[in-house]
């Protein structure tokens, strides 16, 4: 299977870079796309000495003490990265990070709550946070959903196995990862299991990596005509 493109693969989630190793990425592709996305982040401790970087350095400078005591040590924790995230980050980005990060690091939301944040930005983050999604393409499609007013709910286990989004009672909504198509195996389970769960009552609504991420129009469209249909309230039997 031909790898996608790295800027799609890391895409509303945190990967770690050996995980990106291990898929054929190279260091070189991850530096590339620092140089080519947004400008870098660099985070100092107040009384440490200045950075000396050039005056045309498009980067970003933080002065802020950490969230966790980190010594002499050069490597920042989850807690300080997530705070910087809150504060550097637009909203709705961040959210997918912090889901993200909670699931790779094993972070529960009751932790994260009890937290002591210095910015509103990462308080609101941790009330937000569910620690549910089973990637970042869940949280992109739940958010938007959740603001339909609609009961949304997700790894709900049905039929033995949990389905990534409930809607309602009775709509389904499963999203297929970035390496769905990499096994074949896999994909003749989530077959089986949407037949049972079409043979008892429920419309299943499955969508692609490429149009959670590059279609989010359409794949909404299709949504509210399910909501529209009262699919999420009745049964389709």
């Amino acid at each position: 299977m031909s790898k996608i493109s790295l800027d799609d693969r890391i895409r509303g989630q945190a990967v770690h870079r050996e995980q990106l190793h291990a898929e054929g990425y190279r260091d070189v592709q991850l530096r590339q796309l620092v140089r080519d996305g947004e400008a870098e982040h660099l985070h100092f401790v107040p009384g440490s000495t200045g950075p000396r970087l050039a005056s045309s350095w498009p980067g970003t400078t933080h002065w802020s003490r950490p969230v966790a005591p980190v010594g002499r040590s050069l490597t920042a924790t989850v807690e300080d990265a997530l705070a910087h995230i809150a504060v550097c980050v637009p909203p709705e980005r961040a959210i997918l990070l912090w889901e993200s990060a909670a699931r790779i690091e094993r972070l529960a939301p009751e932790a994260l709550r009890r937290v002591r944040w210095r910015s509103p930005a990462a308080r609101e983050l941790a009330e937000a946070v569910t620690g549910l999604a089973d990637s970042g393409l869940e949280v992109l499609l739940c958010r938007p959903l959740r603001r339909l007013r609609v009961q949304v709910r997700q790894q709900v286990v049905l039929a033995g196995k949990p389905v990534d989004v409930l809607v309602g009672r009775w709509l389904v909504v499963q999203v297929d990862g970035w390496a769905y198509h990499s096994d074949s195996a896999q994909r003749s389970k989530d077959i089986a299991h949407d037949a049972e769960l079409r043979l008892r009552g429920y419309t299943v609504l499955r969508f692609s990596y490429a149009q959670v991420v590059h279609g989010w129009e359409e794949v909404e469209r299709t949504i509210r005509r399910a909501l529209a249909a009262g699919l999420h309230t009745n049964s389709a039997g």
